[in-house]
């Protein structure tokens, strides 16, 4: 009966959308996440991954994760307090365990040591276990380019995407993301998800209420098209490229997982929800010194490429977009919508 109440007066309170300053916005979520069960200092550093995330217009990987962090932390499914280590094993190799925390204090303490081991060496790899979702895959690869490495990042994640031609579900949406330096602007960055969407878009879509989703998006749990937004997040996602995408998701699913002796995306639980054990994915980094072989020439020989793809009328180079939205976020906020506030409150969240 007190559950029966409690969401009847959560579900009759007026939640209006707000504003927030991305200082605010950060410490919003800190509270949320110190509120369901995270350490004050892990707290900080994923509620800042989260933002920045919504401030370059990524959202389904911003504050919207929040309702499943919090379940995930409650629950024991991410210790909100481990503490991540790392250690060197080879010349080039860092192996980093998460501690089954989440990702990103996990990501900010190793980070640094592989720039200097790529710079060292030419070429470094962070292999991360015991982890959870990563969020952003650009996030660190992006890092990486501001201090003149390129940068690669591999994820695996629940399974959510059949093999081409199959009807269960073997592969998450298993990110993928490269970044470079340029010439006197910020880096160019590739993210993307080997699904057609990010299935947040359909987590989204379902907790604003909506019926359905556009057609292409999502199999049903029978293997067939869907716009129902329930049944495409009981089903699988659509690939990108078909076979091709599938194929790609082979590839991250081996140098993210079986790379770091990491669970298999068929094997992981739901990062939306606090039911089952810790997902004890894998998360793989690379940073890559360009002098070694391009000498100092990488900035001027890469500026010819961007210059022919930009001029190009229509063209932009990858990435370019978010630096707009993180210019209009500075300036104006991010918004704390309605939906995600009712779900919160409903789950214990007073602000």
């Amino acid at each position: 009966m007190e559950g029966s109440v409690m969401e009847g007066s959560v579900a009759r309170e007026a939640f209006h959308d707000i504003t927030l300053s991305l200082d605010g916005a950060r410490a919003y979520a800190a509270r949320v996440l110190e509120r369901f069960g995270t350490a004050p200092g892990n707290a900080t550093i994923t509620a800042d991954a989260l933002v920045r995330a919504e401030a370059d217009g990524l959202g389904t990987h911003g504050l919207a994760r929040l309702p499943s962090y919090g379940a995930m932390a409650a629950a024991g499914k991410i210790d909100g307090h481990a503490v991540p280590s790392l250690r060197r094993v080879s010349p080039s190799v860092l192996a980093v365990d998460a501690g089954n925390g989440f990702a990103y204090p996990a990501i900010e303490l190793a980070l640094p040591e592989l720039a200097a081991l790529a710079r060292e060496t030419g070429i470094a790899m962070m292999a991360v276990r015991r982890s959870s979702h990563f969020g952003v895959a650009g996030q660190p690869v992006e890092k990486l380019a501001e201090g003149g490495l390129v940068g690669l990042a591999f994820a695996n994640a629940s399974a959510s995407i059949a093999p081409w031609g199959g009807r269960k579900p073997v592969f998450g949406t298993n990110p993928l993301a490269f970044a470079t330096p340029l010439k006197g602007r910020p880096p160019a960055v590739v993210d993307l998800s080997v699904a057609k969407v990010a299935r947040g878009n359909i987590l989204a879509a379902v907790q604003r209420g909506d019926a359905t989703i556009p057609e292409g998006w999502a199999f049903d749990a029978d293997g067939n098209p869907t716009t129902d937004a329930k049944a495409g997040l009981a089903g699988t996602m659509v690939p990108m490229g078909e076979a091709k995408g599938t194929a790609l998701a082979f590839v991250i699913e081996v140098m993210a997982a079986a790379l770091t002796a990491s669970t298999f995306a068929f094997d992981t639980p739901s990062f939306f929800d606090g039911k089952g054990p810790p997902a004890a994915v894998g998360q793989v980094v690379i940073a890559i010194d360009p002098g070694p072989v391009a000498g100092d020439a990488y900035l001027d020989h890469l500026e010819r490429l961007a210059l022919a793809i930009e001029h190009e009328p229509g063209a932009r180079l990858p990435g370019t977009r978010r630096l707009v939205n993180r210019e209009r976020a500075a300036r104006e906020g991010v918004t704390l919508g309605a939906p995600l506030q009712r779900a919160l409150a409903g789950m214990g969240f007073t602000g």
